[in-house]
């Protein structure tokens, strides 16, 4: 029987909670040991020894840790030992700030206020107590054995010390023992995902490890410049805020405000002005401008495979899990879990709860939208799509595919009618909107015209082809594009026209209703020399044909093309051919039909009905006997005559 997710969730979740004391340090020792691993891998290529490499690069490591510790250690001293100084320049600018609201100011009435409501709290306990009820003094004594003593003052020290060392043990061994754990988990998890499981272990280590390094690099740049800063604006201890920024910025989001509040409440304390508060106010906003529009998207981008969204309920997550470190941790963690949920089908919900990628296909998610009768933000995706694409590619690689997989709903009747017209009317509005952007490709045609564009085939500077889609020109072409059974391809059949008139062709649409008796007349067919008609439904196989005979008898001449888009896993649909409607071409992509439809070839002519073959009439049977001879049909199929009765000999 199969574990529902939330038991395994809620599971893990109080195994981490109750495990905290054990695991913690091993989650620290993990994640450092997918830091350092590429280290020991540089070294190895450089013929270091093993054991050498791997003490080399762990001693290095936890030298600049506990320096860095040391330096902020120090650092704090310093600052505890001079808060007392700064009190006459806090004193000062509160009372800068009490004459900034002089003779009833914003600040005086709050304080009033505040004093007012402190008064009615206070007389409200008095009167409530009894006047015969006085405070009894008490006093409390402590006696505390040597044993007490040393459990509530020194272990609590020697508490980091033993996490540290427990951590390096930790580390050491994983990196000398690198290979042989992992090919102990691989035997866990068994032979048969071998390659599964090889990828897993890749993509985890590549993107911690390069997450922790590129971090590592961003805060250093970050933090330098604000130490430099802070020490020309003649701020106190200014290698401590520098050396705070650089780890508070590992907590995401939080981390760097906790960073930048510091400094400027010592800076409202040091400073007699309020010139000092503000240049040290926009050094942060201008290091954090650079750092998150520049830096990052720069050094890593997003190779954590994190959405803004997941790495915050990571943070507040592993915080309550695991405190202050589970914060730093969070985001690292969280990676792990996202790589797991790629990896393992069982966890992929974590992969797709806390991925950046899109977990809908371009087509599905445009259907989505104009399902719930939302074209609007279907054509902003369009309009993102279409900064690198022409709008032929996006209609035959998204909208005519999301089209496709509303037909195919409406034919399995999952749809509704008014879900049925509400689709269809987004997506002609989609087609509407899109029309301001068809204008332009049409402009940039007639530029590309004027200027003789390049010769054909002819590359760009970049050896890149930027002529667009290879698609004929429509100037002096008249043609006409129809629905075939539904609205659904009436929106198809809008979209052919627009493109077809992007290539200069004069074209008009015409809807669906058109192929009914008594609106078939009324269809203008004027200069048309095609018609294009859309069938979403393959299997429309007897209208598409009667559709095409209609069509050819009006008009002498006249071209009649179909097309049937293919279903979104590249399968043909249905069986409509040339050869059983009739049809001078069958397309399955918009681009393709636009070349058939503007192509200079002639009409095939109008099939004949094939002939009815003559009907056979039946002889009637000879009488035998002065009888008549009856028939009736053998086990075959064939008719048999009844045997005539043998005749009866008399006995001599």
């Amino acid at each position: 029987m199969a574990v529902p997710p939330v038991v395994t969730i809620v599971g893990v979740t109080a195994i981490l909670y109750l495990g905290k004391d054990v695991l913690l340090p091993l989650a620290i020792a993990i994640l450092l040991t997918f830091a350092l691993a590429p280290i020991v891998s540089a070294l190895r290529k450089m013929a270091v020894p093993k054991v050498v490499a791997v003490t080399l690069t762990v001693l290095s490591a936890f030298i600049v840790i506990a320096c860095f510790a040391f330096l902020v250690a120090s650092q704090v001293s310093n600052l505890a030992q001079n808060i007392p100084t700064y009190q006459t320049n806090v004193v000062e600018k509160i009372r800068s700030l009490k004459e900034l609201g002089a003779g009833g100011g914003l600040i005086e009435r709050l304080t009033g206020a505040a004093e007012r409501v402190g008064q009615e709290l206070q007389a409200g306990t008095q009167s409530a107590e009894t006047p015969e009820q006085k405070p009894l003094p008490v006093e409390i004594v402590s006696h505390q054995s040597p044993l007490d003593i040393l459990n509530n003052i020194v272990v609590p020290l020697i508490s980091p010390f033993s996490m540290a060392g427990l951590v390096i043990v930790v580390v050491v061994f994983m990196l000398l023992e690198r290979e042989d754990l992992r090919d102990r988990f691989i035997r866990l998890v068994g032979y048969g995902d071998l390659h599964k499981t090889t990828e897993a272990l890749q993509d985890a280590g590549k993107r911690v490890g390069r997450y922790l390094l590129m971090q590592l690099v961003i805060n250093t740049i970050y933090a330098v410049p604000i130490t430099a800063g802070l020490w020309l604006l003649g701020i106190p201890n200014a290698l401590l805020w520098g050396g705070l920024t650089l780890v508070l910025r590992f907590v995401p989001y939080i981390g760097p405000a906790i960073g930048m509040l510091m400094p400027l409440l010592l800076t409202l304390a040091v400073s007699p002005g309020w010139a000092p508060l503000l240049w040290t106010a926009a050094l942060f906003i201008a290091m954090e401008l650079i750092s998150n529009n520049v830096l990052e998207p720069w050094l890593y981008g997003s190779e954590t495979g994190l959405s803004p969204l997941a790495i915050i309920v990571a943070a507040i997550f592993w915080a309550w899990l695991w405190g202050p470190l589970g914060l730093v941790l969070s985001t690292p963690l969280t990676v792990c879990l996202v790589v797991l949920g790629r990896h393992v089908s069982q966890f992929e919900f974590l992969g797709v709860l806390l991925g950046n990628e899109p977990v809908l296909e371009p087509h599905a998610r445009v259907y989505q939208r104009l399902l719930a009768g939302d074209p609007y933000e279907a054509a902003d995706y369009a309009e993102d799509y279409l900064e690198d694409e022409y709008l032929v590619d996006f209609y035959d690689e998204v909208a005519l595919p999301a089209l496709v997989l509303g037909e195919v709903d409406r034919q399995r009747g999952v749809m509704t009618h008014e879900q049925r017209v509400r689709f269809a009317t987004a997506a002609g509005t989609l087609v509407q909107e899109l029309a301001d952007l068809a204008e332009d490709e049409v402009e940039e045609n007639g530029a590309d015209d004027e200027a003789g564009k390049n010769e054909a085939g002819a590359d760009t500077e970049d050896g890149e082809d930027d002529a667009g889609p290879d698609l004929p020109d429509g100037e002096g072409r008249s043609l006409v594009c129809i629905g075939g059974r539904g609205e659904i391809d009436d929106a198809a059949a809008a979209m052919v026209a627009q493109v077809l008139e992007i290539q200069g062709a004069e074209t008009a649409i015409a809807g669906y209703q058109t192929f009914e008796p008594e609106r078939f007349g009324a269809l203008a067919l004027g200069e048309a020399d095609t018609v294009v008609v859309t069938y979403l439904n393959a299997a429309s196989l007897a209208q598409a044909r009667h559709a095409v005979r209609r069509l050819k008898r009006r008009k002498a001449k006249l071209r009649v093309g179909l097309l049937v888009p293919m279903e979104a896993d590249g399968n043909r649909r249905g069986s409509i051919t040339e050869d059983g409607t009739g049809a001078d071409f069958v397309t399955t992509t918009i681009a393709e039909t636009v070349r058939r439809a503007l192509a200079q070839e002639s009409a095939k002519p109008l099939k004949a009905l094939p002939k009815r073959r003559p009907v056979r009439r039946r002889r009637p049977a000879k009488a035998v006997s002065g009888k008549q001879e009856t028939a009736k049909p053998a086990a075959n199929g064939r008719t048999a005559r009844k045997p005539a009765p043998a005749r009866q000999t008399q006995k001599a």
